[in-house]
């Protein structure tokens, strides 16, 4: 960010409406899993009407004194009738308890799912008949302006919403279109090139829901947006539909032909005999799809992640149908490079997708199991039992591999047979 004494004053962002939150340049990780190379900050607004102030959103606990500066230098406690919490992540609710006790005839906000977290934050017994759940057009008024809610779940949270403001073009976006990127500048159009942070957030946060992206999206792209004011980052005041079109691209399809079902194969071999597996399940999928007369409406693919990073395949795990994984077993347990591309998966939208696995071992061959138990808890079905093999597969072994592919192709393609599941298997 660009070096300047933080200035403990409220922002003006539009007519009546202020920006009130706080800058915090040091901070180097967010929430474990993101780099915050250049800071972030904890965006909160104070709106003003005819008929009281609302303030939306509030920061981080540790920012609480900075906040409340900003707030009492555009307004009193007094006149504060509204409080809407778009997102009751701690990074942005950490000062709600307090400027509720400072404003007791406030108002306070939030989406329905909200309403149960609550009391993760506070005691909702001491704001009782305080607190309103609202939803998609549900509005509240301020007297000569009016906040209009529109519901946005899993964005990152259950309970995220955004709140509009008709009469300036504005929305309150929460974490949605966001970033982690300090610069007290503040805007888009005045701050320094922030479109990898943009990028990054989006890769690190919203791309496990992009399903829920496309569905706020819908919500929000027939608004006549004039500033998107997000929960991070700078506030977009200029072309602001840039960004809502970057993310409409990034949640989107990246596969040209949509068409065919995909099944992935990744495998590390120590010795050759998992590879020639890998081959085997492969060659099975595909025997499946020529079969059924369905060759084209499945494509097959097989990689071998020794010595790959796993973010390069994370795109084609997204897209992808089935993800079959196979793996030796050393020392008891599957190889490192197999369970770092499994950790990658938190990345992404799996729930749903088919899974299975196989592989060779030479004492205990816990691996298979294992990758299972992974898949399964990941929420991908794993309709078909794995397939393991002691030091070189046998010609049965082989085949075993072959009909493992096989089943999975068929399943991807409706073509797979009704089977009874006996109890036991569940246990």
């Amino acid at each position: 960010m660009r070096a300047a004494a933080s200035r403990v004053s409220a922002v003006p962002v539009a007519s009546g409406v202020h920006w009130i939150g706080a800058f915090d340049p040091g901070l180097r990780n967010f929430d474990i899993i993101l780099r915050t190379a250049n800071g972030t900050s904890y965006n909160a607004y104070a709106v003003r009407g005819s008929a009281g102030v609302a303030v939306i959103d509030t920061v981080k606990a540790e920012f609480a004194e900075s906040f409340f500066a900003r707030l009492e230098s555009v307004a009193d406690y007094n006149e504060i009738s509204t409080i809407v919490q778009n997102h009751l992540e701690p990074d942005h609710s950490g000062a709600l308890p307090e400027l509720l006790r400072r404003a007791p005839q406030a108002m306070l906000y939030v989406s329905h799912q909200a309403r149960p977290m609550l009391k993760g934050l506070f005691d909702p017994a001491e704001f009782a008949g305080r607190i309103t759940g609202v939803g998609t057009s549900d509005t509240v008024s301020l007297g000569d302006r009016q906040l209009e809610f529109f519901n946005t779940p899993y964005l990152h949270w259950p309970d995220t919403q955004c709140t509009w403001l008709a009469a300036e073009g504005m929305l309150f976006s929460a974490d949605f279109l966001g970033c982690h990127y300090c610069d007290e500048r503040l805007f888009n159009d005045a701050v320094g090139d922030f479109r990898f942070s943009f990028d990054y957030y989006y890769s690190h946060i919203m791309r496990p829901f992009r399903g829920h992206v496309r569905n706020a999206l819908d919500l929000i792209e027939p608004l006549p947006l004039l500033t998107i004011a997000p929960g991070h980052g700078p506030i977009l005041r200029d072309d602001p539909r840039d960004y809502v079109r970057r993310y409409r691209a990034l949640s989107g399809s990246g596969l040209h032909n949509t068409t065919a079902k995909t099944l992935l194969v990744f495998y590390i071999s120590a010795y050759g005999a998992t590879r020639r597996m890998a081959e085997a399940v492969a060659a099975g999928a595909e025997s499946a799809a020529t079969e059924c007369g369905d060759a084209g409406d499945l494509r097959v693919s097989l990689y071998d992640i020794e010595g790959s990073e796993p973010q390069p395949f994370v795109d084609l795990i997204e897209e992808a149908d089935a993800l079959l994984f196979g793996s030796p077993t050393i020392n008891g347990d599957a190889v490192k490079p197999v369970w770092d591309l499994l950790s990658s998966l938190t990345m992404v939208d799996v729930k749903g997708k088919l899974g299975a696995a196989f592989g060779s071992y030479g004492w205990s061959g816990e691996a298979v199991s294992m990758i299972e138990d992974r898949l399964r808890r990941l929420k991908l079905r794993v309709p078909v039992p794995g397939v393991k093999a002691r030091l070189s597969p046998t010609a049965d072994e082989f085949a075993a591999c072959r009909e493992l592919g096989r089943q999975a192709a068929l399943h991807l393609l409706g073509r797979a047979e009704a089977r009874a599941i006996d109890m036991a298997e569940l246990v």
